[in-house]
């Protein structure tokens, strides 16, 4: 570019430097800033302080980084809350959790209404840090004022709740999403899976996967393999025959089978000394080698 004639402008600058990161690191960063501060053609804004702090936060110059998005705040542009949330996501990748509250409240004061995409933003952030009052006090925040229920938004706390191994309130929450009109969507059933698999409530993570295979038929998505075991695996303990044969045949007919699954199954068909030769048929169409134990 230099040797064309080609002025650099703010994006280019951006781009180099996260290229002069993976290459030469922080140095090489530092002197492309640098260049970039004595361009007089380019204005220094909070997006290329906000990659400067990036390449910090990577580099654990956590002081450097601080310093850089405490600039940046005093060069958001105050008719825009973009910039206010690329300082959130920062600034809780730095732990900062006043800096996450304070740039919060401060994007209040941008007229319009915040986006759904805003809250999932923050509470995220609160979530990351383990602040999950904040979090529960942003949420309640945003069910007050908004027109359609959003289940992503919702889906943060959920999550954090289940991963907490707060079954009962991810439950409450779950319901209370329902009872306002919001609409699962495949991450939720996922969260709900995963959280009752962990607690084994195994009853209710089966109710959640057949929900989901509703969800499936329309995304693409697809459930982890450790969850589809874990419920086969339960059918199998309990003897459920008539159960995982169902559940099977839903995963085959989803491309969700495997080799592991119909290992299970022919055991269960062994056990009880039913015949298998359905389940070599399903094999068959979903190209799956025997080996030796199926």
């Amino acid at each position: 570019m230099k040797g064309n004639k080609i002025p650099r402008n703010v994006l280019s600058y951006n781009l180099w430097m996260n290229a002069c990161c993976e290459v030469n690191g922080v140095a090489g960063v530092e002197s492309v800033y640098m260049e970039m501060v004595d361009d007089t053609s380019v204005e220094v804004g909070w997006s290329s302080l906000c990659t400067l702090a990036k390449v910090y936060i990577k580099g654990v110059f956590v002081e450097k980084a601080s310093l850089v998005l405490e600039s940046a705040e005093k060069k958001l542009n105050r008719s825009n809350r973009l910039g206010y949330f690329f300082l959130i996501k920062l600034y809780a990748s730095l732990g900062n959790k006043e800096g996450v509250v304070k740039l919060w409240e401060a994007s209040k004061s941008v007229s319009g209404r915040a986006t759904c995409a805003n809250y999932i933003c923050v509470l995220t952030s609160l979530v990351k840090l383990g602040d999950i009052a904040e979090a529960e006090r942003v949420f309640s925040e945003w069910e007050e004022t908004c027109f359609n229920y959003d289940v992503r938004v919702s889906n943060v706390l959920l999550g954090a709740y289940m991963r907490g191994g707060d079954i009962r309130r991810a439950e409450a929450l779950h319901h209370r999403v329902l009872e306002r009109g919001g609409t699962p969507n495949y991450k939720t059933w996922e969260i709900l899976m995963e959280g009752f698999v962990k607690c084994q409530s195994m009853e209710k993570a089966i109710d959640a996967m057949h929900r989901a295979f509703e969800v499936m038929k329309h995304c693409h998505w697809r459930p982890s393999q450790k969850i589809v075991m874990a419920i086969a695996e339960y059918f199998e303990k309990e003897a459920k025959m008539d159960e995982a044969n169902g559940y099977v045949r839903d995963l085959h007919r989803l491309g969700l089978a495997s080799l592991p699954l119909y290992r299970l199954l022919l055991r269960m068909h062994e056990h009880v000394q039913r015949p298998a030769s359905d389940i070599y048929e399903m094999m068959k169409l979903d190209k799956i080698i025997m080996d030796r134990e199926s």
